[in-house]
């Protein structure tokens, strides 16, 4: 704020002092020159015209190798090749230039909520005035239903509340007041006397003194953080930015190669020039940025059909990756519909059933349901006072679609007497509305024979007013003690208490005042909360089983965050919950190392969301963060993944977003992270589909250099023309890689963890299947190109070159339009899935091929040949379609030895990104040991000389739990100085002290650590059954497993235990070697490796 000082804290004398300012306002020539030292009030926002956007698409490594061969072309002549060549590059540039995105639509968004008028005071009267012009000092009239024009600081405030959910994610309003606010540093939603701008007043009046104008607002912070913040580069882009800075190395090096090889050979410099530039052209997928970004274009509708609208297409593959969701609460992970579910009146305990605003549900008083109209007169006159005393609407929209017009607090008390049939209206004859100091709302209404007053408030001040209390409907003695201790009861759940009472008056009376409320009959308590939406809950699970963690940021109290992230299984226990005030305490490094554990935040500020999210990306994370208010904008950008509410989001958080969220439902963000690990499948299947044929080109074009000096038909022609390969890298990508992305979804997609994005693209793997694709296009190429230019220049053809040339050109389609099917699937054979279960493919190969077919038969009879093709005889299609199948089996076959050699089924993890907190997740604990590979030969050897190192101890299963750890303490006693452990008595005793519950087959190495340390490893296995219910234990070097001893994947079990203990710096590891543990590393990280579908 101004001069940085603390509005909030100062007497409103100060405030006027400190500004050189009056109630009565300012005059206009001391307006005007504040306007010329401090500027308008609006928000300064940085653009870049569109036509240097479109040339800032021109700085791409690849584009500058196409520029450069199309310069070539011109010089030599070649107008046809560099005209194809300059459409590719234009058609890549204006792809890109449309999907850059808005970059400053965001704040665009932002400016749109400062308002263009407000009512101010100027030279003593009341003015409508532009709010741009508006300047510290200046005196601003607020009302119900204006927008805040800057930030005020109140010093007049008569039943004023104000919407801040845009800035500080409250869902609730905020009352404002007048007083000062003590404190240093508080946050925006504890200064009540402060309104800021570009918030909502909903009710009440108002009056405030101008203390921030555009950028000095809060709202203008805001607007700086998301200038200075830069977007993250989405990971795919990442690895096709790294493959292309490879491309752009090798390319020209093998193009300088070819050249030079060339003129040793002794080749024309011009002939050389073509096929250098051929090489080129083939190396550079051309057609790989249109297929990636249909792959997520049809990722998208994918999202949007689950209510997930993608607005930057890498989203879409980016959401595959993350690991940690950072979420709102409110409406989000809730319904942000306030509910009523404990009720407390008389001596009686009622739950409520039922969720949202829906008047269904049922009451329940010691597990006995009540009627729908229930007789018991303390409940319903609890429900009528909170019906009667109520300002809130209750709507029906008549499809079964019920809402509320005003407070939701006030409107969980509506559906609450609903349920129990309570709606009879009684007239309203006078009111005393809430105000912030007395903490309560009263109202006088008409009964059937004498007139009642009904109060709703804070229990405290209600419970102050009252002198009895309804129980069993009698009046009594008041109990206050016990009616606090149950609205503390309540509030230690989180829930927002409200009390009720009463007081008959005469029927004549038609008004009353406050003086009058005393002696009061209490009623009772509601109990309300926002509840977490069911299908949150399920879709926390999946994230937990997909290894993706979920964050709770709000900017609710920190106790309600605390007990909805516990009902949504997030935790939020005593070391996992932080206010952002203590956020704010911390310096970047304790963040950085605080944020790995803690999964709830509550009461945080647009920079604490902000540092959370940057100090996660410092730890390796992709982190997705929603938000709905402009005080999440910033974080939204600078997330690996932005997700904005699509119902109650802002504009400018939409604009700041990558994904918007139609539903605003948190299991919306869970299946688009399923449709990003899909998007990712088919990003990944585009590429090995694609590469080969680049690869092959090269293949071809410079094998035909190299081999000319002993296959002379080379140095006549080369097999393929540059025009030809452009040709068959966009015909590919088009007609045949695109139909890719519409392949199903693998099952289990969601039960693997997020994949590593420090692996790269072209990993060994990727390596071989492009190698292996290449080599059989190229052979298939050089097999037909030499057969057809022999047989027809012996024949006396006369264009045996052109016709040789267009049967290589029709083989390298052919083979690659064969190769498509297979190419379906990175792991499964193509004989194991219906080759109709993607009609796309079918009509892509297709298309291709007839395409082919017109090129060369149908185009050249009527003189036209763009790709300079020329019929050739019938008989050589024999020839051609004995190779097309080659590829196709070449990587079946390699598919084959893939699986024979590990025959894995497999989760896709790797072991070592496992930290010891991590594994004690049971999802992820699962997964690993259910990992189940049947190994070769030379793997189990390698374990059988490890595991002679170990002692097995064979137990039955009818063993309790206390007869196993004596059986394990006295095989241990030879190992330890003859001195037994009683490990049993140790378990017991170590549980105490932690005042933790041990789940059964939990890995527990710290019940023994410092008992036994000096020892090989124990293998304790069940002969029959399991002796926890759980898959397995560990307890420090002792493993209890599950399964007959003759089952292989004992050992498997086994190493997976090994693997997390000695990953667990906390407790040595000296009962293990260096070379023990890298050797078990290697051996579970080798059977990792050769699962299906990885390297």
């Amino acid at each position: 704020m101004l001069n940085g000082k603390n509005w909030y804290q100062l007497p409103v004398e100060q405030v006027f002092e400190a500004l050189e300012t009056v109630s009565g306002g300012l005059t206009s020539g001391e307006a005007k020159i504040r306007l010329g030292k401090y500027g308008y009030n609006e928000l300064d926002v940085k653009k870049r015209s569109p036509f240097i956007r479109f040339l800032l698409q021109f700085h791409n490594p690849l584009l500058y190798i196409l520029i450069f061969a199309a310069v070539v072309c011109f010089f030599l002549g070649k107008f046809m090749d560099m005209g194809v060549i300059i459409g590719v590059v234009l058609g890549t540039v204006v792809i890109g230039f449309i999907q850059e995105g808005k970059a400053e639509a965001s704040l665009e968004a932002l400016k749109k909520m400062l308002v263009p008028e407000c009512m101010a005071v100027r030279d003593g009267e009341k003015k409508i005035i532009p709010a741009r012009e508006l300047v510290p000092g200046d005196v601003v009239l607020l009302e119900s239903g204006a927008r805040v024009p800057a930030d005020l600081r109140l010093f007049s405030a008569k039943n004023l509340s104000a919407d801040e959910a845009m800035l500080t994610g409250e869902s609730l309003p905020v009352t404002k007041s007048a007083n000062p606010v003590q404190g240093q540093d508080l946050g925006p939603h504890k200064q009540h006397c402060i309104a800021f701008s570009g918030t909502f007043v909903t009710r009440g009046r108002g009056e405030g003194v101008v203390i921030g104008t555009g950028k000095q607002t809060e709202i203008g912070k805001i607007a700086g953080m998301m200038q200075e913040t830069e977007r993250i580069t989405p990971p795919i882009m990442k690895k096709i930015a790294s493959f292309t800075r490879f491309l752009i190395i090798v390319i020209p090096l093998f193009g300088a190669i070819n050249f030079i090889i060339g003129l040793l050979f002794g080749y024309k410099a011009e002939y050389m020039f073509l096929a250098t530039i051929g090489l080129i052209v083939a190396g550079i997928p051309e057609g790989l940025p249109a297929a990636v970004i249909a792959t997520f274009a049809f990722g998208t509708m994918a999202m949007a059909r689950r209510h997930a609208l993608i607005r930057r297409l890498p989203a879409a593959e980016t959401l595959g990756c993350t690991t940690v969701i950072c979420s709102d609460k409110t409406g989000t992970l809730t319904r942000n519909e306030m509910t009523v579910i404990r009720i407390y009146c008389g001596r009686k305990d009622f739950r409520v059933s039922g969720v949202g605003y829906e008047p269904k549900g049922e009451f329940i008083s010691a597990d006995k349901k009540l009627d729908s109209h229930p007789a018991d007169k303390d409940l319903v006159e609890t429900l009528r006072a909170g019906y009667l005393c109520n300002d809130a609407v209750l709507t029906d929209d008549g499809q079964g679609l019920y809402g509320i017009k005003g407070d939701p607090t006030e409107g969980a008390l509506l559906v609450s007497a609903a349920k129990a049939g309570v709606t009879e209206k009684f007239l309203r004859l006078d009111e005393i509305p809430f105000e912030s100091d007395q903490q309560y709302m009263a109202t006088l209404h008409k009964g059937k024979k004498e007139n009642i007053i009904y109060v709703k408030g804070s229990p405290e001040k209600v419970l102050k007013l009252c002198r009895n209390q309804l129980i069993d409907g009698n009046i009594e003695t008041l109990r206050t003690e016990k009616i606090l201790g149950k609205s503390d009861e309540f509030a230690q759940d989180a829930l927002r208490v409200l009390g009720m009472a009463y007081k008959v008056v005469n029927e004549n009376k038609t008004s009353f005042s406050v003086e009058e409320l005393d002696g009061l009959i209490f009623l009772g308590l509601q109990g309300m909360i926002d509840p977490p939406r069911e299908d949150a809950i399920a879709a926390v699970r999946k994230c937990k089983a997909a290894g993706i963690r979920v964050v709770m940021i709000t900017g609710d109290h920190l106790q309600t965050a605390k007990a909805v992230a516990g009902q949504l299984g997030i935790g939020g226990g005593a070391d996992g919950a932080l206010t952002g005030e203590d956020v704010q305490r911390m310096d970047n490094r304790e963040l950085c190392e605080v944020v790995g554990k803690v999964s709830v935040y509550a009461r945080v500020a647009p920079e604490h969301k902000f540092r959370i999210v940057e100090q996660l990306h410092k730890r390796g994370e992709i982190v997705a963060v929603t938000g709905d208010g402009v005080n999440d904008a910033p974080a939204l950008k600078r997330a690996d993944i932005g997700i904005a509410m699509g119902i109650t989001g802002t504009e400018v958080s939409k604009e700041a977003a990558d994904m918007v969220l139609t539903d605003d439902n948190f299991a919306s963000i869970v299946a688009a992270v399923e449709e990003g690990r899909h998007v990712f499948n088919n990003i990944w299947k585009v590429i090995l589909y694609l590469l080969p044929t680049n690869g092959g080109q090269i293949t071809a074009m410079m094998g035909a250099v190299l081999l000319s000096p002993v296959i002379p038909i080379f140095a006549e022609r080369l097999p393929l023309e540059p025009i030809q390969i452009l040709w068959v890298n966009l015909i590919i990508a088009i007609a045949c890689a695109i139909p890719l992305t519409a392949e199903v979804k693998e099952k289990g997609i969601l039960d693997r963890p997020p994949r590593d994005i420090n692996e790269p693209l072209a990993n060994a793997f990727f390596l071989r299947r492009v190698g292996l694709v290449s080599i059989v296009e190229a052979s298939a190429v050089f097999t037909v190109f030499g057969l057809v230019y022999s047989a027809l220049r012996d024949s006396g053809s006369a264009n045996y070159l052109a016709q040789a040339g267009t049967a290589a050109f029709t083989t390298l389609i052919f083979v690659e339009v064969c190769y498509l099917f297979t190419a379906r699937s990175v792991n499964r054979s193509a004989f194991t899935f219906s080759p109709f279960s993607n009609k796309w493919v079918l009509i892509g190969a297709a298309a291709t091929l007839g395409l082919q077919v017109i090129l060369v038969y149908s185009l050249p009879l009527f003189g036209i040949s763009p790709f300079r093709t020329v019929p050739f005889p019938a008989q050589w299609w024999l020839v051609i379609l004995l190779v097309t199948p080659s590829g196709f089996f070449a990587v079946e076959i390699e598919k084959l030895i893939r699986k024979r050699s590990t025959k894995a089924v497999s989760r896709m993890h790797i072991v070592e990104s496992i930290t010891a907190k991590e594994f004690e997740d049971i999802p992820r604990r699962n997964e690993l040991r259910e990992i189940v590979i049947e190994q070769e030969g030379s793997v189990d050897d390698r374990f059988d000389r490890l595991i002679k190192k170990c002692e097995i101890l064979d137990i039955d299963h009818s063993v309790s739990q206390k007869e196993m750890f004596e059986m394990v303490s006295d095989a241990l006693s030879g190992r330890v100085g003859g001195s037994k452990k009683n490990l049993f008595s140790l378990f017991m005793e170590r549980e105490k002290q932690s005042s933790t519950v041990i789940l059964p087959g939990l890995a527990i190495p710290h019940i023994i650590a410092g008992g036994i340390k000096e020892f090989d490893i124990l293998l304790v296995r069940c002969k029959e059954g399991v002796v926890f219910s759980d898959v397995s234990g560990a307890v420090h070097t002792i493993f209890v497993l599950a399964g007959p001893p003759d089952e292989r994947n004992f050992y498997l079990r086994a190493l997976a235990d090994i693997a997390y203990i000695a990953q667990d710096k906390n407790f040595g590891r000296n009962w293990l070697t260096a070379r023990d543990i890298e050797e078990l590393r290697d051996i579970i990280l080798s059977a990792e490796r050769k699962r299906v579908g990885k390297a």
